[in-house]
């Protein structure tokens, strides 16, 4: 334990130059050049590394790692996830961290005239760290990246299929983008509810700005249609252009059925 104390003490007082020592080598076995606000970065990065290291060192149970480095590879993925970087951006440092460290603490190891039994259980716990690092970042960063495009999800499905009100009584609805199953039931969940409270006696539907639709698309779309009409709304279709005409067709809509006008001008000037 002596001998742990004293590396611990060696780490706390030359933590920050270890840990420029490891950026620059990990940079040279990478072949990599980054800014200099980075590579401060990635310095105060493994300072708080080495000192997770330390604390280690002294826990007694040496099969256990600090709470506070699960928190850290955490806190990594979700600097990734906010900044839009991919997973293999950080996986890729692992395997020269792991090599550069083994080598400068194998060094310090040998200066500090640690024993090579105590310089293997090193040598075990940085391993052991690393890999239970790189395992928390992994995780965290997938659970962020599926809420993370979960809220994308939400946010796109209400901006392609907001109520613009216009008059007294009548709103557009103008569809966006492509409308997929998710962006449909955002339609059925989200938007019909509101047209009982906003006291709309119509809807113009705008396909206008919808890239392409299929034919179970369609048929949810006119189901919406018909779930409005029920409710007494006045439902009119603009914007269908032929080959989205073309789909509703194919799914076995009637055309007759469906009030339908070339542009919003045209069906405004049709509702008395």
């Amino acid at each position: 334990m002596a001998s742990f104390i004293n590396l611990s003490k060696y780490m706390a007082e030359n933590a920050e130059l270890l840990a420029g020592e490891v950026v620059e080598a990990v940079l040279h076995k990478m072949n990599l050049n980054i800014p200099l606000w980075e590579k401060e970065q990635a310095i105060h990065m493994y300072v708080e590394l080495l000192g997770f290291l330390g604390e280690s060192l002294m826990d007694e149970d040496q099969d256990t790692v600090p709470n506070t480095l699960i928190e850290w590879s955490k806190k990594n993925a979700a600097m990734q996830v906010s900044s839009g970087g991919k997973i293999s951006e950080i996986v890729v440092r692992y395997p020269p961290t792991r090599t550069v460290f083994n080598e400068i603490f194998t060094r310090v190891s040998t200066e500090l005239g640690l024993s090579l039994k105590e310089n293997a259980l090193i040598i075990k716990q940085i391993n052991m760290m690393l890999d239970i690092s790189l395992n928390e970042t992994i995780f965290a960063f997938e659970r962020l990246s599926d809420q993370f495009r979960e809220e994308t999800q939400k946010e796109l499905a209400a901006l392609s299929a907001p109520l613009v009100p216009v008059k007294d009584g009548i709103v557009i609805l103008p569809l966006v983008g492509d409308i997929d199953a998710y962006k449909a039931n955002h339609i059925m969940e989200h938007v019909v509810p509101k047209i009982p409270i906003l006291e709309v006696d119509h809807v113009i539907a705008d396909f206008s700005g919808i890239l392409t639709i299929n034919k179970q698309i369609a048929e949810y779309l006119y189901q919406i249609g018909e779930m409005l009409r029920l409710m007494g709304v006045h439902v009119i279709t603009t914007g269908l252009r032929p080959e989205l005409a073309q789909t509703v067709i194919n799914s076995g809509i009637s055309l007759s059925t469906i009030e339908s006008y070339a542009n919003v001008k045209q069906a405004l000037e049709s509702i008395k």
